[in-house]
């Protein structure tokens, strides 16, 4: 498999917002140092735990830290954007970093009905014929040319839901699943379905598999475990309030009162995480691998403590280079 991440900027209690921006950079610079192919951004607005609300801005910025690895969105949200406005956005970042921008997109809507409100969100219906303006838009053949125009193509990416799958097959697309479509029992089907209906695209010739997940590597299963709690911890704590908040210390996870309930939700997300020490999480990736037949893991690992963020990230690239 080839090996990416996605980082979603995530913000840490007692800390600045911005820092979380500048950690963004900073991960990807060490990610293009150990060979990863991509780094992703995220999109989400208005969410306490989230610092990245404009891939397009912070791509810019890694690009200008970095000279090879390929940036891209895990990813923009068409039903907040008109194609357009995407279309000239990437295209600029492919103007200042050429051949190194991936465009992944999604359908997914604002975190909760004040954030859809202020995004003025479009129908979420109207998402495949955004798709096939935005690629008209960056192609050079709509009415009216985005600039600046490209001489090659920037990759497109289905963020999938069920219907995506469906969406990526009939343009020729990559498709990318994360979070709960992974834990579907129909997931095989669901691939040997987009598999079976690929049509074959100027982007993209074959079937593409990307599985996006949470995936930790320490030296051992307990310590990988807990580096994989405070995310957890937030998780639960979002069913709860309804806020996805910042990253918390063990330390403060810890001295907190854990309700049943919450408890329940943290060890169930802990037991999903993929977070261990080499061989558990080979072992994982091995069993993932031939349950989806994917090409390519974009790891989307949150840490509270950065330092075992990169160190994670350096394991998991020993692991799939070992293999």
């Amino acid at each position: 498999m080839r090996l990416s991440i996605l980082d979603r900027s995530r913000t840490r209690t007692g800390r600045p917002e911005a820092e979380a921006l500048t950690g963004s950079i900073e991960r990807a610079v060490n990610a293009e140092r150990l060979g990863y192919d991509r780094f992703w951004v995220a999109e989400h607005h208005a969410v306490p735990g989230i610092a990245s609300g404009s891939p397009p801005v912070l791509l810019a910025a890694i690009g200008a830290r970095t000279d090879r690895i390929r940036l891209g969105s895990g990813g923009v949200m068409l039903p907040h954007h008109q194609p357009i406005v995407v279309a000239e956005q990437f295209l600029m970042l492919e103007a200042l970093h050429p051949g190194r921008i991936d465009l992944g997109l999604g359908r997914s809507s604002g975190f909760t009905a004040p954030v859809r409100a202020a995004l003025r969100e479009q129908d979420a219906g109207g998402f495949e014929d955004d798709l096939s303006d935005l690629r008209a838009y960056l192609d050079g053949d709509a009415s009216v040319t985005a600039r600046p125009q490209s001489p090659g193509r920037i990759p497109m990416f289905v963020l999938a839901t069920n219907r995506g799958t469906v969406v990526a097959a009939r343009h020729g697309l990559p498709v990318v699943l994360g979070g709960p479509i992974l834990g579907d029992p129909a997931v095989e089907e669901l691939l040997a379905t987009y598999r079976r209906d690929f049509r074959p695209s100027p982007l993209c010739a074959h079937p593409y598999v990307v599985v996006s997940l949470d995936v930790t590597v320490a030296d051992d299963d307990a310590t990988a475990r807990e580096l994989a709690l405070p995310e957890a911890w937030a998780m639960a704590r979002s069913r709860q309030t309804g806020a996805f908040p910042p990253l918390e210390s063990l330390r403060d996870i810890r001295a907190q009162a854990w309700s049943p309930q919450i408890r329940e939700r943290v060890d169930s997300a802990l037991d999903r995480a993929v977070a261990g020490g080499p061989r558990t999480v080979s072992r994982a990736l091995d069993r993932l691998a031939d349950r989806t037949g994917a090409d390519e893991l974009l790891a989307s690992t949150s840490t509270y403590d950065r330092k075992a963020l990169f160190a994670s990230d350096e394991g998991l690239r020993d692991l799939i280079a070992g293999a």
